[in-house]
């Protein structure tokens, strides 16, 4: 089989394509958010932060498919530019509960426009249809194959409305 053919099939293969589109991602992302000095994950932390003030680190992980190592090395990150703090969860002294700074809701403000015109960079290429279609299609991917992720995905609403 020619060298080529070879290449072809591993191209055309899902997990090339949406790696290679998860680096371009984070390449339009980092460049729109470079005045805010924001990696995607940081953004993603603080906006989680800010839908749900006081999360744990271990729901906080689990509210972004993040694993332990992960978030926590985001989180020092954050904390270190003073844009989190933690402090003693009231549930249980045991855990620590995450919340934005003052500094760290003005740079997610800041964030907020540099952050949809990465989006829309990203998008451009795909007309109004595609945009819906592309979302559907990694929501049915991501939802159908949750159980095959190294770090579990939920929702800071459903793991409040779960046991536990």
């Amino acid at each position: 089989m020619p060298a080529f053919h070879k290449l072809t099939q591993l191209y055309a293969r899902p997990g090339f394509l949406l790696r290679r589109a998860h680096q371009i991602s984070a390449a339009v992302f980092e460049d729109e958010c470079r005045s805010v000095g924001l990696t995607p994950a940081q953004f993603g932390v603080l906006s989680v932060l800010r839908a749900s003030p006081g999360l744990d680190q271990s729901s906080l992980a689990r509210a972004l498919g993040f694993d332990k190592v992960t978030v926590l090395r985001v989180l020092r990150g954050l904390e270190t530019r003073g844009l989190i703090a933690r402090a003693p969860a009231p549930a249980s002294r045991r855990n620590l509960a995450i919340s934005l700074s003052d500094e760290g809701l003005a740079v997610l403000k800041q964030a907020q426009e540099p952050a949809d015109r990465a989006y829309d960079r990203l998008m451009a290429p795909l007309d109004k249809t595609q945009r819906t279609q592309l979302v559907k299609l990694l929501q049915v991917l991501t939802t159908g194959l949750e159980n095959e992720a190294r770090a579990a995905f939920v929702p800071p609403e459903r793991e409040s409305g779960s046991a536990g």
